[in-house]
This record gives C-alpha cells, sequence and structure tokens, in this order.
C-alpha cells in the first residue's frame, strides 16, 4: 500500500513541476493541485459523503463515539512514537500511557478512559519540520487531500509504522480501513455548511489555512514571527504571512485534512472542539494515512 502512496507523491511532484503559475510561493503546482482538488471533490460528494451521510443516519451517537475513540487509540501509538523523534519524552510518557490505559480499561479504546491526559498532534511530517526540514511546495494528492512534499513524504514512514498497516489478514485491514474513512467524514458533515458560507475560493480557503496549522503545529501552537517581504523593520507589528504563517496565539491543536475529499485513513475523534468550527472542517481532513 505504501508502494501506491509514493508513486502518487511522485506524480504528484513530476507533473506539478510542468505548472507555471506563481500566485503564490508555497504554491507553485497550482495548476495541477485544482485538477487533483476538483476530482477528489467531485468522489467526495459522488462516493464518501453519500456513505458518511448513511452511516451518520443509522449510527447511533454512543457508536459514533466509540468508533471515533478505537481509532483515535490507535493513532496514539504514531503520536508517541513521533515524540520520541522529537525528543519530547514528557509528552512520549503521557501519549503513551493514554494508549495504554484505553486499550485496557477503555476496552481497546472504545471508551476514552484517559480523558483527563491530553491529546496530542504529532506525525512524521511535523517530525522532519522539528528538526528544520521546510514543508516544500503545496501539494493535493489524488484522494488523499491536502499535503505537501514534506507531508507526502511523512506519510510513507507513518504507514508503515501504522498498527492497522501491520494487521495481516487483508479484508480485515480494508474494513478497518474503510471504517476509519467513514468515521471521519462523518465527523465533519455539520461543519462543512460552515466553510461553504466562510471560503469564497474553496481552494484558496483549504490551501492556506492547511499550510498556516501545519506550521502551527510544527512549532506546537507558536510559531516564529515573519514579514511580508515589502514590509519595514519598524513596521512588523503583529503581522504574519498570510501563506506561510499563524498568530502565535493560536494552540496546537489535535489532528486532521479539507473537505475536498475524505481522508480515508485518518485518526477520527482526535480533533479540538475547542476550535473554531472554520478550522475544524480543514483540520478533520488533511492528517491523512496514520
Amino acid at each position: 500500500m505504501h508502494t501506491f502512496r509514493i508513486f502518487i507523491l511522485l506524480t504528484g511532484f513530476v507533473l506539478g513541476g510542468c505548472a507555471s503559475s506563481h500566485h503564490n510561493p508555497k504554491d507553485p503546482f497550482e495548476p495541477f493541485n485544482r485538477g487533483v482538488y476538483q476530482f477528489n471533490d467531485t468522489v467526495d460528494k459522488a462516493v464518501f459523503k453519500p456513505i458518511a451521510q448513511g452511516y451518520s443516519t443509522v449510527m447511533p451517537g454512543p457508536g459514533k463515539t466509540m468508533v471515533s475513540n478505537f481509532f483515535s487509540n490507535l493513532d496514539d501509538v504514531l503520536v508517541t512514537l513521533n515524540d520520541v523523534l522529537q525528543f519530547k519524552f514528557v509528552q512520549a510518557f503521557s501519549d503513551g500511557t493514554r494508549f495504554w490505559v484505553n486499550s485496557t480499561l477503555g476496552l481497546f479504546g472504545l471508551i476514552n478512559v484517559a480523558d483527563r491526559l491530553e491529546k496530542h498532534n504529532e506525525d512524521f511530517g511535523q517530525t522532519l519540520g522539528y528538526w528544520g526540514i521546510d514543508s516544500g511546495p503545496y501539494l493535493v494528492l489524488p484522494i488523499l487531500g491536502p499535503s505537501s512534499i514534506r507531508d507526502g513524504i511523512g506519510l510513507i514512514p507513518d504507514t508503515k509504522a501504522s498498527l492497522i498497516t501491520h494487521v495481516r489478514h487483508m479484508p480485515t485491514r480494508n474494513q478497518l480501513i474503510l471504517a476509519e474513512g467513514i468515521s471521519y467524514r462523518a465527523g465533519v458533515l455539520d461543519q462543512e455548511k460552515v466553510l461553504d458560507t466562510a471560503a469564497i475560493d474553496r481552494y484558496t480557503f483549504i490551501r492556506d489555512a492547511y499550510l498556516q496549522h501545519r506550521r502551527s503545529l510544527v512549532y506546537d501552537g507558536d510559531p516564529p514571527h515573519e514579514k511580508f517581504e515589502d514590509e519595514d523593520d519598524g513596521s512588523a507589528t503583529g503581522k504574519t504571512s498570510a501563506d506561510d504563517g499563524i498568530k502565535s496565539s493560536q494552540p496546537a491543536v489535535a489532528k486532521a485534512g479539507p473537505v475536498d475529499t475524505p481522508v480515508i485513513v485518518a485518526s477520527a475523534g482526535s480533533v479540538s472542539h475547542q476550535q473554531p468550527a472554520v478550522y475544524r472542517i480543514w483540520l478533520t481532513q488533511r492528517e491523512g494515512i496514520r
């Protein structure tokens, strides 16, 4: 499976390299990205969204919560591994404890017994950013949605380390992947309406929100100040770049990926409900493959 992801990542890089749009320095592949975005949106409206709506209608509220908790608990394994790679040992202990408690006392994660321990968001893309690797150009991946060169590469080790990937029985593994994607997509059905009213250009809105959010996560919610290119040294009071910055007051939030496509393997139930609804929409679409 990870070989296929490598293929679509390289395909996006090669085809995107032919693009000539320079409207945003972080999005040099914009024509290609918009085409993939339209494809993802079409697939979502035709397949994933109707399935998610049916699931949301049929599944009782407590059942949806338990499914979400189960996949969120599996995600804590990846979070803990990336905590260690970033030398965040105290956080790693907390996240590892969450997984152990919920996997045992919480009946394989169905019940979030360790809810008093903060749910963190770490992945290998963030780990690369933590050690100084730039995000590179924005890239929309088929089905997987918004990403970047760095984060797309980061999907490979995350997928390799995922507990679901290590399920040897293929039908069971595929059912888990499908169940996680449906649960995740169903979780943003109501919030999607906010995105429809908030964004004039959905593609631009999702791109800028994604880049800002990922930068915030790399710096644990406190990214350094960045000035505009034409900004004088004495006039840089509180300004940040629109495509790569975010206010330092924005806390780091739990995971996520955008409404242009459902994320087939995301970590359900991990989005912070303390965030504004518009943020939660694109947060719940990105963090694709775990």
